[in-house]
């Protein structure tokens, strides 16, 4: 160890680090996707919160059906979108591969499916509404097929970037056991 003031090593003058404080490009790309699918996941959860809280309060009665409306169809599957998030986490931590594969592949099932399904439920109620002004379900006094679409616009775009981050890190572990494998 060097310090201003005390011995410095026997043969160097200090200037020699650069050689030694270098990260593997491989290392680097997978810490920083996992923190951004870390971020992701979090507002995964949030989503995945709102519809659960929805699909709950209006089950259960703990509010009117005035405040808070019944449920589509598509909110009950993407409720299991929980088990891709769940997966996502658990192959962060230790670079489980099978964990990532199996969140990617129930993501396009129980995520990115029901999203599709319900914009395409969703679309003749959304055009009632803004051809004729007319809306029948409502969500704190706004029109429920609004407020869906804007969570489900939301929610593709994290989901989008979700399976984008989780195949660069894929690609980034492959990589990394490829060239432990050649040594």
């Amino acid at each position: 160890m060097t310090s201003r003031v005390g011995l410095r090593a026997v043969g160097t003058n200090g200037s020699d680090f650069k050689n030694r404080e270098r990260v593997t490009p491989h290392y680097q790309m997978s810490a920083s996707l996992k923190a951004e699918i870390r971020k992701l996941n979090w507002v995964h959860l949030l989503i995945w919160l709102l519809v659960a809280v929805q699909v709950t309060v209006s089950h259960f009665d703990l509010v009117s059906h005035d405040t808070v409306s019944m449920p589509y169809q598509w909110e009950y599957p993407y409720l299991l979108s929980f088990l891709p998030l769940l997966c996502s986490c658990l192959s962060l931590p230790k670079n489980n591969i099978s964990y990532l594969v199996i969140s990617m592949i129930s993501a396009g099932l129980f995520s990115v499916a029901p999203l599709i399904y319900g914009g395409m439920e969703m679309f003749p109620v959304a055009q009632q509404l803004y051809r004729h002004g007319k809306a029948y379900r409502f969500i704190f006094g706004f029109s429920a097929v609004t407020v869906m679409y804007l969570i489900m616009v939301a929610a593709v775009q994290v989901h989008a970037w979700q399976l984008y981050y989780m195949k660069k890190l894929l690609d980034s572990w492959f990589d990394a056991t490829q060239e432990k494998k050649k040594k």
